[in-house]
């Protein structure tokens, strides 16, 4: 079986594809599958229209029997050749945004099945005989508990500082960061006497294995978000056993469960900042014990995708 994988060029990687993207698709090599990638480089729906040509030149080259699209444009790309057979995954952007969702419903009809990663996402789904809900699995072999003091120490990290991690850089909108960032003023405005300050710390610019380094070394992570699909932040977080302080978005209250030391909070300063003076003080979760309950592990992932390339390709024959 051939597998195109139709995705968005990201320039903040080195291959170019965003990470929970390349992780999949080797895990799904790895269960004896040939891939290779289609990358849309533009923006905006003419944008990736001009990619067309393109893709239809890397169709005839490669012959693949699926071509697997993330999000819902490049799905929608994928789907203007109807030779080849598309599945679709939708990661959260492409169903919030309403600006975005109208094009992905495009997508939706026309894709062969569709692939949502968050139950939130369910109501949106309006092919309902021809969808999966699978979330995005892990690299559980990279992402694992470390020693907390020796990655503070990699990290060059201050002793006397409490160290929390946002979900992405600040200057994203969706991210929230002007919540994040009043809730760590509200903990350190009601921890003066202690004389023990936090620090927020931007989560961009590291290498994979660098990141799990930092998600080790942190006291705790922050998800502010005003939305999200499947969030990797939190399953990596949770595979390294880090605390976690998140707003209720996307699965993240599924994902957590009931585990001790991961806090699902409102949206409010002072509820968050509570729940973060519990976290940075709780030490190590058991959240990988919850990763491996849900069957998040990128292997597992990847033998449900094949699964639907499988339907897929018996059901067009």
């Amino acid at each position: 079986m051939k597998v195109l994988v139709v995705c968005s060029y990201r320039n903040y990687v080195i291959n170019g594809v965003a990470p929970f993207i390349s992780e999949q698709v080797d895990a799904i090599i790895n269960n004896g599958v040939e891939c290779d990638y289609f990358l849309v480089t533009g923006k905006g729906v003419w944008g990736y229209l001009h990619n067309y040509r393109k893709l239809k030149e890397k169709i005839y080259d490669y012959k693949p029997d699926i071509i697997h699209a993330h999000f819902g444009l490049c799905g929608l790309l994928a789907n203007l050749q109807r030779k080849i057979p598309v599945i679709t995954t939708y990661h959260g952007s492409d169903i919030n945004k309403i600006g975005v969702y109208l094009f992905s419903i495009w997508s939706m009809l026309l894709s062969r099945w569709n692939i949502i990663v968050s139950h939130r996402q369910e109501r949106r789904v309006i092919c309902k005989k021809k969808y999966s809900l699978i979330p995005c699995g892990i690299n559980m072999e990279l992402f694992r508990p470390l020693d907390r003091m020796e990655c503070r120490k990699r990290m060059r990290f201050d002793t006397n500082i409490q160290y929390v991690l946002f979900s992405k850089m600040f200057t994203d909108p969706v991210k929230n960061y002007p919540l994040a960032k009043a809730s760590i003023d509200r903990l350190n405005m009601h921890s003066q006497k202690s004389g023990k300050k936090t620090t927020l710390l931007e989560f961009t610019g590291y290498s994979r294995e660098d990141a799990v380094i930092l998600l080790n070394a942190v006291d705790a992570v922050i998800l502010t978000s005003h939305s999200e699909g499947s969030p990797q932040f939190i399953k990596e977080a949770m595979a390294c056993c880090t605390p976690i302080v998140s707003v209720d978005v996307g699965d993240v209250k599924k994902t957590i469960g009931n585990t001790r030391g991961c806090y699902i909070v409102e949206s409010d300063a002072d509820k968050i900042a509570n729940a973060l003076a519990k976290a940075v003080s709780f030490g190590t979760t058991k959240g990988r014990e919850r990763i491996i309950q849900l069957g998040y592990s990128n292997d597992l992932i990847a033998q449900r995708v094949i699964e639907i390339y499988n339907k897929v390709l018996n059901n067009n024959e």
